[in-house]
């Protein structure tokens, strides 16, 4: 896409838009004026994110999908370009989140999260390059995470699926590439952020589920998943945590495992007390509007002074090039 382009309103489809950071994606999407189509189960959820989108100046088309079920996915595919237009961009954003101790989890709960998490992704990147690919244009991108490459204790479901679908990117950039398709995949690594998913997510735990800090407000993962749409980047990271965590996991994997075996679960709970008998999203929306943001707000940053570097790091390696140079030459004229 050229810069010219950028400017142009495009159709985006979201994922997991009705809250929390799918939600903060779509307003993002709207700044731009893009026409967003909003997927999820949710209903109240959905309508509020819409009227939200209209405010800043998008258009907003909702469909209430339950993005594990390939035959909803593609329903709401059809939908979206019979009423918005062709797909530019998709987001793989849906997720199901389950907190608990791997034994404690049933075989049931394990494959709904899966269903969701991966296999939600699958049917949504199925969807979107069957009609990309025969276009040849468009972008397909996939929320992913620093638990992608590095699996912790209490969330399996979410690592497991996170880590399949570095495998299942890897799989279908080389056939874009075999075929010589100018479609584009990118994957935006997250940090932890301050979603509702720790309130609604199903929970094992004598305590309240948190992210691990450092926290970020969704709307900062939410500027680099719109930047990622407007550039050929195969992976973005977000926030220095991610880029610890995901260099980390590749030089000192060991040293990772014992350190989150003496903190991973304290770290992943408040001092509050689990409510069990709390309703959660597993198997089916907990209804209402649950917003954008989760209950961190005085912990989470609204920046993140590595997502800069991250995104602009050609001009960044330029200046410091030249930075060097020029050291380089005072040195040999002191000389």
């Amino acid at each position: 896409m050229t810069r010219s382009d950028r400017s142009e309103p495009r159709v985006v489809v979201v994922t997991g838009a009705s809250a929390g950071l799918g939600r903060a994606i779509a307003h993002a999407f709207a700044a731009r004026g893009d026409r967003v189509a909003l997927l999820a189960r949710n209903r109240a959820g959905l309508d509020a994110a819409a009227e939200e989108v209209r405010a800043r100046g998008g258009t907003a088309l909702v469909v209430e999908v339950d993005v594990a079920d390939d035959g909803q996915v593609e329903s709401a595919a059809q939908q979206v370009e019979q009423e918005l237009g062709p797909i530019d961009v998709w987001v793989n954003n849906a997720m199901a989140a389950v907190f608990s101790p791997f034994l404690e989890v049933s075989p049931e709960e394990y494959r709904r999260g899966v269903e969701v998490t991966f296999l939600g992704s699958v049917n949504g990147a199925r969807a979107a390059l069957r009609r990309m690919t025969e276009r040849d244009t468009g972008h397909l991108i996939q929320i992913g995470s620093s638990l992608a490459f590095r699996g912790i204790p209490l969330q399996s479901v979410y690592c497991a699926s996170k880590h399949a679908l570095n495998g299942l990117y890897d799989s279908l950039r080389a056939e874009l590439l075999h075929d010589g398709s100018r479609v584009q995949i990118t994957s935006v690594h997250m940090p932890a952020m301050n979603t509702p998913q720790f309130r609604l997510g199903l929970a094992k735990m004598p305590h309240k589920a948190q992210p691990v800090p450092p926290i970020y407000q969704p709307e900062v993962a939410a500027r680099a998943v719109v930047w990622a749409s407007e550039h050929r980047r195969r992976e973005v990271w977000v926030g220095a945590s991610t880029v610890a965590t995901i260099l980390g996991s590749r030089v000192a994997g060991g040293l990772l495992d014992h350190y989150l075996g003496r903190t991973g679960y304290s770290s992943q709970q408040t001092d509050e007390p689990a409510d069990p008998d709390a309703p959660n999203y597993l198997f089916s929306p907990v209804h209402g509007d649950h917003g954008t943001h989760g209950p961190f707000d005085d912990q989470a940053h609204t920046r993140s002074v590595q997502l800069p570097v991250s995104l602009h790091r050609g001009a960044v390696i330029t200046g410091l090039t030249a930075l060097g140079a020029a050291a380089v030459g005072l040195a040999r004229r002191h000389r």
